[in-house]
């Protein structure tokens, strides 16, 4: 009796080959992934801006209510950080060299001008560069301010030095341009000898209706950054879920793929 050959069980080709995603399924998948995981990395370096925020907020909020701190020692420079240490209250004692003053370039809520930057010796010695506050251009020359003599006491803020210049704007010490607070920069342009304390300090206060006008400085930050880690969270799952129907209409338009052929 001759032999008879089993029914054969494998897929026909043409059925096993729809099986099999097309490239631009696979494509748009990993297309999509990649979208995932940008809009989940910028989530959560927004989230991480939101702690930075919300620890600087309440940072700033402790010292304005606190007194003000005596200038700190040479010691301690080296430890000074912005994220610590900016716009802490400082109580400050010496004498303005007026002569050495440098104007940087200002955008304030009283228009565009410049920052008064004067260096500050201190009675230990050290230099302390103090922005005295602003001016426009009726007030950029000396003669038409207050520049006070002899020992000074002052109240102001803290500020980390501002290196180099603008994005696209550089310091040039040469020309007299200044588009940033550039502490080293600015007491090398003017010799400053001894040490020149590595931060300057926001004068806090001024004589009303005086110039410089004291007291700009900005204390008061948006903090939005919850809403935005939300948003591109949202986006993460709206891009999964795209993926998710694609592929789910994928299996249904192929016939046999969501379940398997019925036998004969």
């Amino acid at each position: 009796m001759p032999a008879i050959d089993p029914p054969a069980m494998n897929t026909p080709p043409s059925l096993a080959a729809s099986h099999r995603p097309s490239w631009r399924l696979l494509a748009v998948t990993l297309g999509g992934l990649v979208l995932i995981g940008v809009f989940l990395a910028l989530g959560i370096w927004q989230v991480q801006r939101l702690a930075w925020k919300q620890a600087l907020i309440a940072r700033i909020e402790a010292s304005q209510a606190g007194e003000p701190q005596a200038l700190p020692a040479m010691q301690h420079w080296p430890q000074l950080r912005r994220d610590t240490h900016e716009y802490q209250r400082l109580r400050l004692q010496g004498r303005f060299d007026h002569g050495r003053e440098t104007l940087v370039q200002a955008s304030t809520v009283l228009g565009a001008g410049w920052w008064v930057m004067t260096p500050l010796q201190t009675a230990e010695g050290p230099w302390v560069l103090v922005n005295r506050g602003f001016v426009d251009a009726v007030h950029r020359d000396p003669s038409t301010r207050a520049a006070p003599t002899g020992e000074t006491t002052l109240q102001g803020l803290l500020r980390i030095t501002e290196p180099e210049g603008r994005l696209w704007q550089r310091n040039d010490a040469g020309a007299g341009r200044w588009y940033s607070r550039d502490v080293t920069a600015i007491a090398a342009a003017h010799q400053l000898g001894g040490a020149v304390a590595p931060f300057f300090v926001d004068a806090s206060e001024g004589r009303d209706g005086q110039w410089p006008r004291a007291g700009l400085t900005v204390l008061s930050f948006s903090n939005n950054h919850l809403m935005y880690a939300l948003t591109w969270f949202a986006l993460a799952a709206m891009v999964c879920g795209a993926l998710v129907f694609v592929w789910r209409f994928e299996r249904r338009r192929v016939p046999g793929a969501a379940a398997g052929e019925p036998d004969a």
